[in-house]
């Protein structure tokens, strides 16, 4: 910039800027920083960050008040010391991402490129230097030199030899060996990477694990070898993607002339991503996911080379003598510690090192890779091709299920998924912004150190209880005392744990002011879609979404400027009236609205009161602006304005079962007011309640007044996704102590009173529902007790030695072949399979002990309580994720920008009666078809040659449940075994069990169902020891089973609702 031979400031500027690139593609950050730095003194441009404040960190939780006054002695020095580990390399990395904004500003491609990169070179590099320097200076390296970096770096040289030699080691060894086929060889897995790229990573991890797990300087030793064994494959993968030359793509144009749903239209949409995909796709070896066996024992070997080369030295005086010793220690030492009565197995670290690790400012050993995106993501190619461009992404959360992943990817490749990865582009281009006046006001708040909404006090004002002066005298007030003073401690750990989430965000926001950025997505299991970014997305809570704004903007119009204002009473609480009545009540409330705009920390505070007070003081500044402007309805608004289901979950049911009573109360139906029923259901049990409080019941008097909407909110949401008693109690327990007007000691019980009561009066009004989940709870209950016919006929064959299977020896080969999970298809082709088997552990020896870990690879039996009643909500999951996709795909057909937080649908403003439209019609579409007629009949042909244990479908409650659903019940004419003594005396105590938790409350009913028929079912598969064996050859499975398609119930009978009716509810979504 200041070199005379360049005369014009614009090549100055190229030049610096082809360099730029140049270093970001050689991963040379520190080169990009320095750049950029150098560009804004020499040329004075506009720093995008330019009077706004840094963000004060969060400072770790000190215990005692010893450890508190050295942090404050240390701080004093160095003002890094106290911020927590992960945060200060978050800051830096970000840092790190400002400064290239300067210098390539206009090239987003290569900002992206480096924040992907590897955090592994960076810090080599980053360590390399600062020792240079180091030596440069001609510094001691005495005690106080040594740091964790000046350790970490010596480390790092010493391990790197030694890896060259351990991997030639076992290389010989593995080359020797004679049966190569009970071991795995690791030589493959360890030449991935260089020496140096794994010494980094096994050094980087295990400081980054220090002290987690609740484990005191050190770490629980499976989990240590799991995730270094991770980070190397993630490192590999990532590596992988740059060396395939895996460069941004041109994104696939999605017509906009509604043509997704047509035949052709979703042939074309599949052959370009097939094309899309070779183009992009290298050998199928290295995307393959690596076996929990290979991790564990890979990060054993690195683990082990580290602990035999990583020493410090610790100096002690001789209290004699007054003379320092010094004496060099292993830095870290693997040992047992007794957890909860078991022994488990740690890597400690040396008392220096986990000393100094709590006051050096170490960083840069965090790789932040799912930050939002600078570039529009890369488009789903295939079930592992999309997202991140520099880091392996999977289009599905995969539950550690293998067979979730083979279902995916075959059906990716089948291209039967081509709408899923087209609604999941949709959801990731769309383009996103700071709200920068919500950030300042954020900023002064956090900075502060007052609460205000979801940001957390610096320091949490909380009164400790007086100790009772009958404290050892008093069982009852001592018990009092310590759970209060429990409650205390536990607010004080969630306080510091909040506030440092807040901090991510603030500090992710303050980085990306001024660019515009996305968010790619990906789907669980169920087919529901996420951001990847973690830490700020819209997904997040009421601060996160009031941080953020869409990247485009577009004119209200006089819709839009109506719908400004309905959303606004909606945010702060008022959304039980009418559109027109909140239109007027935000109208009255005009001068509230422009005092919170303009003055939101000095003025009158109206937007605080607010149920979403950030996205409500959002909201205030963007009406104040539009009415200031000239023209209020050619404003230009980049607000997203939503749209939010009502109780979606009922919805979904309600239109599934045709049930009126149900659609009336979820606004299916057209009506003046909008129906609530979470104040529908509140009202009922007050009722309940006032007749038990007549009767004098404590717990019924200690609640009047106090049962609110907000009370029973989330037990009535969460109802139809399969909540239980438990759940519900917890749910309201939480709400009672939020009220603060109840003793602690008094809300468990009082949670549970009310809980009961609550579910009583569910039950009671939604009972179209509750026949649907009975039905599928009932389907999957059989499913999941069903076994194919080929392994029927495998385990009843003789064995080699032609010895004849007796009863006991087929059924102890039954109980390990209950293999069967819930599977489905959604109405846009997305396979669903149901993760939950029971958990298997598997033992591995490594180099550094024995770990017993639970590898998703090996097959289990399926647990099958959790497949039934998990089947019900996941169903309903994967409808509502199926009707958002669907308006995504056709808000793109209309050119509207959509975003989704599962049943809420936003647009900007001008948009909302077009999404509103599209929304009640894709319902329709979706509900139109029979979709429980083609759930069944899915069953019965992805199950055809299925069969159950007839004594299994003879028992009692199964009887009971399938009679109560107009099935057949399976006339007993076999057994497998006769009952025997000790299967007689479980089932009286499985029957004691379940009338026990009958009588705790009506609700209590499912849980001892669930109890009950786990018990029975296993009851039924017990051999009779005194049984006579049966004739020699195979065993006579067929007496003793019945085809799964026969006793699969019919659908409940649907009720007079009409789907149509929904266009004419002005509030289905508002």
């Amino acid at each position: 910039m200041t070199d005379k031979a360049i005369p014009s400031a614009d090549d100055a500027q190229n030049i610096l800027r082809q360099i730029s690139r140049a270093a970001v593609e050689l991963g040379h950050t520190s080169v990009v920083r320095e750049l950029g730095v150098a560009e804004i003194l020499a040329t004075q441009a506009i720093d995008p960050l330019e009077n706004i404040p840094e963000v004060t960190p969060v400072q770790k939780l000190a215990k005692t008040k010893e450890i508190q006054e050295r942090n404050e002695a240390e701080a004093a020095t160095d003002p890094e010391a106290l911020i927590p580990f992960n945060l200060n390399a978050l800051r830096k990395r970000l840092r790190e991402a400002t400064d290239a904004r300067r210098l390539l500003s206009n090239d987003a491609t290569a900002r992206q490129r480096l924040l992907e990169e590897s955090v592994y070179d960076v810090a080599v590099e980053r360590f390399k230097h600062e020792m240079e320097v180091i030596r440069s200076l001609e510094l001691p390296i005495d005690g106080a030199m040594q740091s964790v970096k000046k350790w970490m770096w010596d480390w790092h040289v010493k391990l790197e030899l030694r890896l060259v030699q351990e991997l030639e080691r076992i290389k010989n060894e593995e080359e020797e060996m004679v049966d190569r086929k009970k071991h795995q060889a690791l030589t493959p897995f360890l030449s991935l990477l260089t020496p140096k790229k794994l010494s980094l990573i096994v050094i980087l991890e295990v400081m980054r694990l220090q002290g987690s797990g609740g484990i005191q300087q050190g770490m629980k030793t499976a989990r240590a070898l799991l995730t270094i064994g991770k980070a190397v494959e993630l490192e590999y993968k990532a590596e992988m993607c740059k060396i395939n030359g895996i460069d941004i793509p041109e994104h696939i144009t999605i017509r906009t002339n509604g043509a997704f749903f047509t035949a052709l239209g979703y042939r074309h949409l599949h052959e370009r991503r097939v094309a899309a995909r070779k183009q992009m796709e290298d050998a199928e070896d290295w995307t393959a996911e690596w076996t929990q066996s290979v991790r564990a024992r890979l990060g054993s070997i690195l683990v082990d080379a580290l602990m035999d080369v990583a020493t410090v030295t610790r100096t002690a005086t001789d209290p004699r003598t007054g003379e320092d010793i010094f004496e060099e220690q292993p830095a870290f030492f693997h040992t047992y510690e007794y957890v909860r009565g078991h022994k488990l197995g740690v890597l400690k670290v040396n008392p220096v090192v986990s000393d100094r690790f709590a006051r050096d400012p170490v960083r840069d050993t965090l790789h932040p890779r799912h930050l939002p995106m600078l570039v529009a993501p890369k488009p789903w190619l295939s079930h592992d091709q999309g997202g991140y461009y520099f880091s392996k992404s999977h289009a599905m959360r995969y539950k550690d299920s293998r067979e979730q992943q083979v279902y995916m990817r075959e059906a990716s490749q089948a291209g039967n998924v081509e709408l899923v990865y087209a609604g999941l582009d949709v959801l990731g281009n769309t383009p996103w912004n700071i709200n920068r006046d919500v950030f300042n006001v954020v900023l002064d708040v956090w900075n502060s150190g007052k609460k205000l909404g979801k940001i957390p006090a610096a320091v949490l004002e909380i009164e400790e209880p007086v100790k009772p002066a009958n404290y050892d005298a008093d069982l009852t007030a001592k018990s009092n005392y310590l759970e209060r003073m429990k409650a205390v401690q536990v607010a004080k750990g969630n306080n510091h744990s909040d506030r440092c989430s807040v901090n991510y965000k603030i500090e992710i926001a303050r980085a990306f002011l001024g660019d515009t950025f996305y968010f790619p997505h990906n789907v669980d299991f169920r087919g529901r879609a996420y951001p990847m970014p973690p830490h700020l997305n819209h997904i997040g809570d009421d601060l996160s979404r009031g941080l953020l704004k869409f990247g485009e903007s577009k004119p209200l119009g006089e819709s839009g400027l109506r719908w400004l204002k309905i959303h606004l009473a909606n945010l702060y609480g008022y959304d039980k009236a009418n559109f027109q009545e909140r239109v007027d009540w935000v109208m009255e409330r005009l001068d509230d609205v422009y005092d919170s705009a303009e003055n939101p920390l000095t003025g009158r505070g109206w937007w605080q009161n607010a149920d979403e007070p950030w996205q409500c003081l959002a909201t205030c500044m963007e009406l104040r602006n539009a009415l200031m402007s000239p023209d209020p309805h050619a404003f230009e608004s980049s607000l997203p304005v939503h749209q939010d289901g009502t109780c979606n979950g009922l919805q979904h049911y309600a239109a599934l079962g045709g049930d009126m009573a149900g659609a009336q109360q979820v606004n299916l139906m057209e009506t003046d007011r909008p129906a609530d029923v979470y104040t529908y259901v509140a009202d009922l049990v007050e009722k309940l309640t006032a007749e038990d409080a007549a009767n004098g019941n404590k717990y019924a008097l200690l609640c009047q007044g106090k049962i609110s909407r907000k009370v029973v909110k989330q037990t009535v949401m969460t109802t139809v996704y399969g909540v239980t008693f438990i759940g519900a109690r917890e749910q309201i327990q939480k709400q009672l102590k939020d009220r603060a007007d109840l003793p602690a000691e008094e809300c468990w019980p009082l949670a549970n009173y009310i809980a009961q009561k609550t579910m009583h009066c569910i039950g009671d009004l939604f009972k179209g529902a509750k026949d649907i989940m009975t039905w599928l709870n009932l389907a999957a209950r059989i499913v999941s007790k069903s076994t194919p016919r080929d392994r029927l006929e495998a385990i009843s064959a003789p064995s080699a030695v032609d010895k004849p299977v007796y009863a006991e020896t087929f059924t102890k080969r039954l109980s390990k072949e209950l293999m069967t999970s819930v599977i489905w298809t959604t109405p846009l082709g997305l396979p669903i399979v149901q993760p939950y088997r029971k958990t298997k552990r598997k033992q591995i020896m490594t180099a550094v002990q024995t770990v017993y870990i639970s590898d998703p690879n090996t097959p289990s039996e399926v647990n099958s309580v959790k497949q039934a009643s998990a089947f019900p909500p996941n169903f309903i999951h994967s409808l509502d994720a199926t009707h958002m996709m669907l308006t995504a795909l056709e808000c793109k057909s209309n050119n509207i920008t959509f975003a989704s937080v599962h049943d809420s649908y936003w647009t900007h403003a001008s948009s909302i009666d077009q999404m509103s439209t599209i929304i009640r019609d894709t319902f329709i579409a979706l509900h139109s078809s029979d979709i429980l007629g083609r759930l069944r009949d899915e069953i019965r042909e992805r199950y055809a040659d299925y069969w159950v244990p007839i004594q299994v479908m003879n028992l009692p409650r199964m009887k009971m449940l399938l009679t109560s659903m107009g099935g057949e019940v399976p006339a007993s004419n076999a057994t497998i075994g006769r009952p025997s003594k000790r299967a007689a005396s479980a089932r009286k105590r499985t029957s004691k069990k379940a009338k026990a938790a009958e009588s705790e409350s009506p609700l209590a009913l499912s849980e001892g169902d669930e109890a009950a028929m786990e018990g029975e079912e296993k009851l039924a598969l017990l051999p009779d020891e005194s049984a006579p064996p049966l004739p020699s050859g195979h065993f006579p499975w067929q007496k003793s089973f019945v085809k799964l398609i026969d006793t699969l119930p019919p659908i409940p009978q649907k009720g007079d609702f009409k789907i149509d009716n929904i266009r004419q509810s002005k509030y289905f979504f508002s």
